[in-house]
């Protein structure tokens, strides 16, 4: 009983060292809030506010009705009307628009004739990922142009493609960036918290004072590493709130099995953290190391970019990520309701991360303090 009673008392000085901080409780609190509300606006793969520019050497009435069609579409917000392929040139080379369509002289009558109508589209280039979305944009409004005009002669399109969208249907972005923000920011506060501690108790002077108490090193980490959990464990039910009471972002499955990866998942960074506070004399040193795995942690996540578009070699070395695995843990409970077993299949490698840092954090750790 007296083995716990020391790691509590350690416990409560380190939660009452971190909120009686005010930096502490702006770590706490203000990166949940500002990237609950950022994120979702700003960090979006959605392309709003588009500038389309028709090129149109056809005064048919199939060419007017395309390119009304493009005119109204939400798509868009700007259209510009272009006389020349020069101003083509001009209007994507500055920026006002990121697609440009060039209609020809025989558009209509080569639709009239049910012959195959060629439009050329220039995209931007230098916005490679919001050209394509725009694009596709662009392939919706051609194929409902076809479409309706088939039907009115009596005539069915020879194929037509139905896409329906799993577990997002809407495809509404903040129902992908919100859960993904649950591995996010629980990295950010755990991983810093658990690197500062033990510098901070370095730059203050009272490191020694804990080595000579009755704690043990085990104690110590024990010690600074159940604040950290805490700290996960807190911010990542604040982002489950915002998501889904004001984002309105549909959690489909079993909070136990989030809270059961968290549980992991937290661990791992727990041991990442005290590897990092154990090499580190100062907080500088420590917020610094924490930011180095950090960045690259979130880079190979999946989070940005699917890890199934890197090289294969690189796809191996985020097996070692704990961040990979966590961010598939939320996506899948939240959106997908995944199953036990698919869940556990998850937790595995973080359970094995788990014991890999917090091993080499308490060797790393007991010869420092020896």
């Amino acid at each position: 009983m007296n083995f716990f009673n020391r790691i509590r008392s350690l416990v409560v000085k380190e939660l009452r060292s971190l909120f009686n901080d005010k930096s502490g409780r702006v770590l706490l609190f203000v990166p949940v809030v500002m990237q609950s509300i950022l994120f979702p606006a700003a960090a979006t793969l959605e392309v709003k506010n588009a500038s389309i520019a028709v090129y149109n050497q056809d005064s048919g009435q199939a060419s007017v009705e395309l390119m009304q069609r493009f005119a109204a579409s939400r798509a868009f917000t700007e259209f510009i009307r272009v006389g020349s392929q020069k101003e083509v040139e001009d209007v994507i080379g500055t920026r006002e628009a990121i697609v440009a369509v060039r209609i020809p002289e025989d558009f209509s009558r080569r639709i009239t004739a049910g012959e195959t109508a060629p439009v050329q589209v220039l995209l931007d280039g230098r916005r490679s990922n919001s050209a394509q979305i725009v694009f596709g944009y662009m392939q919706s409004i051609l194929e409902d142009y076809l479409k309706d005009r088939a039907e009115a002669k009596g005539r069915t399109m020879p194929t037509e493609i139905v896409t329906r969208n799993w577990f997002n249907p809407v495809l509404d972005y903040p129902n992908y960036i919100l859960p993904n923000l649950i591995a996010v920011i629980t990295t950010i506060g755990s991983l810093i918290v658990t690197a500062l501690s033990v510098a901070r108790e370095r730059e203050q002077g009272t490191f020694d004072q804990l080595l000579v108490s009755p704690l043990t090193p085990e104690m110590i980490m024990i010690g600074k590493a159940v604040p950290a959990m805490l700290v996960a464990f807190f911010q990542a039910t604040l982002i489950l709130g915002v998501a889904v009471f004001v984002y309105q972002v549909p959690f489909r499955g079993s909070l136990p099995l989030l809270y059961g990866g968290m549980f992991f998942y937290s661990l791992s960074l727990v041991g990442v953290g005290l590897m990092i506070s154990s090499i580190s004399k100062t907080q500088q040193q420590a917020f610094l190391g924490a930011f180095v795995f950090m960045m690259p942690a979130v880079l190979l996540s999946g989070f940005s970019s699917p890890v199934e578009n890197m090289p294969p070699w690189l796809q191996t070395v985020t097996w070692a990520n704990p961040v990979r695995h966590f961010v598939e843990v939320v996506k899948g409970v939240f959106l997908k309701d995944a199953s036990f077993e698919r869940i556990l299949t998850l937790i595995g490698p973080l359970a094995v991360i788990s014991v890999f840092t917090l091993t080499v954090a308490a060797v790393m750790f007991r010869r420092k303090t020896g």
